[in-house]
């Protein structure tokens, strides 16, 4: 089994959820009492979000890269950054790995939604997510049509997951509006939802759409399994 770092704590909620899928993956796969080999840099969201909020993603870059190539010393052989919003950061992490690979979570979701056959698909995040070119062109790259919410749409989103996902709360009303951002962008002709942040995914869940729902925060966690136990050369069991 591969040893897989996790930087996390963007928010704390997305890091619970990526640890707790990616063990209870490990442990459906292998059975008994296996569990993942996980080694995990949580950070105080607040500081991150601050970078967030100045625009400062040279300085956030120079964390997140520092600390990925500190995973790796510490035997880290798969990367994941449990935020879709920080993949802004993705190359900086990537050229600060020497042996370890990063697992993009932009390629993960975009595996899933070309499998399921659908063209266009609905993005939904942080407004960094929705506005920057990021991870919208990531998944282009991929031959899917990406939408997002209009702008006032795009603000309800946003500050949901800010004032209130981040901080553990969930509450119907925002559940209630953000289905509405979503029913517009199908009306659109959207085919489906990309959940693109870890915090909707403790919102609104598949079975409150009707269309396809791809969950990033558990695409991501399944490639990492499938990564970490795939069989390696020469290697006698898991």
């Amino acid at each position: 089994m591969k040893t897989i770092g996790l930087l996390g704590g963007m928010s704390w909620e997305s890091s619970i959820l990526y640890e707790q899928l990616i063990n209870e993956g490990v442990r459906d796969r292998l059975g008994g009492s296996h569990s993942a080999d996980l080694i995990v840099r949580s950070y105080d969201f607040a500081a991150i979000e601050s970078l967030q909020e100045r625009g400062d993603w040279a300085a956030a870059g120079e964390l997140l890269a520092r600390d990925a190539a500190y995973l790796e010393r510490g035997g880290a052989e798969l990367v994941l950054l449990c935020t879709n919003t920080m993949h802004v950061v993705a190359e900086a992490i990537e050229a600060a790995l020497d042996t370890a690979t990063f697992v993009h979570l932009a390629d993960a979701t975009a595996a899933a939604v070309r499998a399921s056959g659908i063209a266009k698909v609905a993005l939904l995040g942080t407004r960094y997510t929705m506005e920057h070119g990021f991870y919208r062109d990531r998944l282009e790259r991929h031959g899917l049509e990406v939408v997002v919410p209009d702008g006032p749409g795009r603000t309800v989103v946003h500050d949901t997951i800010y004032r209130e996902l981040v901080r553990g709360v969930a509450s119907p009303a925002s559940r209630a509006a953000c289905l509405e951002v979503i029913a517009a962008l199908v009306d659109d002709g959207a085919q489906g939802v990309i959940a693109g942040c870890t915090e909707i995914e403790l919102l609104v869940g598949p079975d409150d759409v009707d269309v396809a729902y791809f969950p990033t925060t558990r695409l991501h966690a399944a490639v990492a399994v499938d990564l970490a136990l795939a069989p390696q050369p020469g290697a006698v069991g898991p």
